[in-house]
């Protein structure tokens, strides 16, 4: 263990006897130490896979394990006084393995839990460190460094033991009342099991990308208390040029009861060099929800108008579309998909704190026909697929520890089960998650 871990393993041991708060955020103070935040979240995560036409896996039998120990401590400083302000943001993130279900840890696979080597096995522990020197003028924020963007056209992920980051430029703006503007410009990402804070960029569907840099630029609007609006660009350089644009309404009916529409569309288009080759995607969404009391149930329909799967950043959650759930996304070639969700907060049965959550989705038609070569998908006789389906099945429990020692202590328990013709995986999946925040300053 190097000197470095050591050092880490005994600062994550002494903050683990400080009393945690209800969540990380807090009103920004102004000063450079009155304002600062120093927080650090314990996840323990544990999950399986089970890809029931036997998928190869380091076992070679289709069944991934495991469980790990994760410690993400992040430090923002406040900004120093006056109409131009610097501070600095920087993180520590730990991953140690617990447990690989006898080595069956998903070996060189989207399982992406642990860190694996050649050979598939698993790394006792890994450590990333990062940071970001940032100044504030008036309402905007500039981010020099290792960063985590939130956007519809890239979003850093967080479905696993630690977080994805990116490194790079970015900037936010909340000059106007109800409009927040966001942009940068990355050149490089850390994906969530990866050991190193500059790797090149990688989809989900075409895996590694030679391209230099990302940018984006775009933002939401709260055009009135029921209507939000959103508008975004990026450009992955010499792959593909994203457009994205949302809208969402919320219609009271009663005191205890609303209804929510919303649309989310994307058009992606090859860009440059075409290191994806030729494309030009159209997928959307349409969502509809009521509320009533503790309960609430959805409809969404989602459809893919390209010729291509719509690709996004590996493990990123920059897919805004209605029906992109816990494995699938519903984004192949002209698939077309409809889902119903049921949600229940227990609140209001005396249990505050625990809820449910149930989904099932579904989708049709899926055809590479016209598919370009990085997307292409055939059958055994080398025909491209058509009339591909599926269907996904989802179960969440979730608690959070409402007062006491154990306060904000959250307990998620999710269920996944998939089921497709030749182009996707049959698949039982259920994850685990436990997390502890800990507010230190």
């Amino acid at each position: 263990m190097t000197h470095l871990r050591k050092i880490s393993l005994a600062v994550f041991s002494t903050l683990a006897s400080v009393t945690p708060v209800a969540g990380f955020a807090e009103e920004q103070k102004e000063g450079f130490i009155e304002g600062s935040t120093f927080n650090v979240l314990s996840r323990t995560f544990y999950m399986n896979r089970d890809s029931r036409k036997g998928q190869s896996t380091a076992t070679g039998n289709g069944y991934s394990e495991a469980t790990a120990q994760g410690f993400i401590a992040k430090f923002e400083s406040g900004f120093t006084q006056g109409t131009f302000g610097v501070g600095v943001d920087a993180f520590a993130l730990m991953g140690i393995k617990l447990d690989t279900g006898g080595g069956r840890n998903g070996f060189q696979s989207s399982f992406d839990v642990l860190p694996v080597d050649n050979d598939g096995e698993a790394e006792d522990e890994y450590t990333k460190l990062g940071g970001s020197v940032k100044a504030r003028a008036f309402d905007t924020v500039v981010n020099v460094g290792d960063v985590f963007p939130s956007t519809p056209v890239v979003s850093f992920g967080d479905s696993r033991v630690l977080p994805e980051s990116f490194r790079g430029v970015t900037a936010t703006n909340k000059s106007l009342s109800g409009l927040t503007v966001q942009g940068g410009r990355l050149h490089s990402m850390s994906q969530p099991q990866s050991t190193s804070m500059g790797d090149k960029f990688a989809t989900f569907y075409a895996g590694q990308v030679n391209s230099p840099w990302m940018g984006y630029f775009g933002g939401d609007y709260e055009a009135t208390e029921q209507l939000t609006l959103a508008l975004y660009g990026s450009r992955l350089k010499d792959a593909w040029d994203q457009k994205y644009a949302s809208a969402s309404y919320v219609l009271p009916l009663s005191d205890q009861m609303a209804l929510t529409g919303s649309v989310n569309y994307y058009n992606a288009t090859d860009e440059g060099k075409k290191l994806l080759g030729k494309f030009d995607n159209d997928i959307w969404s349409v969502k509809v929800a009521l509320k009533y009391g503790s309960h609430t149930f959805a409809l969404s329909h989602q459809r893919n108008q390209g010729d291509d799967d719509f690709d996004y950043l590996r493990q990123s959650d920059s897919i805004y579309v209605a029906n992109s759930i816990q494995y699938s996304d519903f984004n192949s070639p002209k698939e077309r998909s409809w889902m119903a969700t049921y949600n229940v907060d227990m609140n209001n049965f005396g249990i505050p704190g625990l809820s449910f959550m149930t989904r099932y989705g579904k989708g049709t038609d899926a055809d590479y026909s016209n598919a370009n070569s990085t997307y292409m998908r055939r059958d055994s006789d080398g025909n491209p697929l058509k009339d591909q389906k599926r269907w996904e099945r989802d179960i969440e429990a979730k608690y959070v520890v409402q007062t006491g020692t154990l306060k904000d202590l959250s307990l998620r328990l999710r269920q996944a089960t998939t089921r497709a013709t030749a182009f996707e995986s049959d698949l039982d999946e259920v994850r685990l998650i436990v997390e502890y925040p800990i507010s230190v300053l």
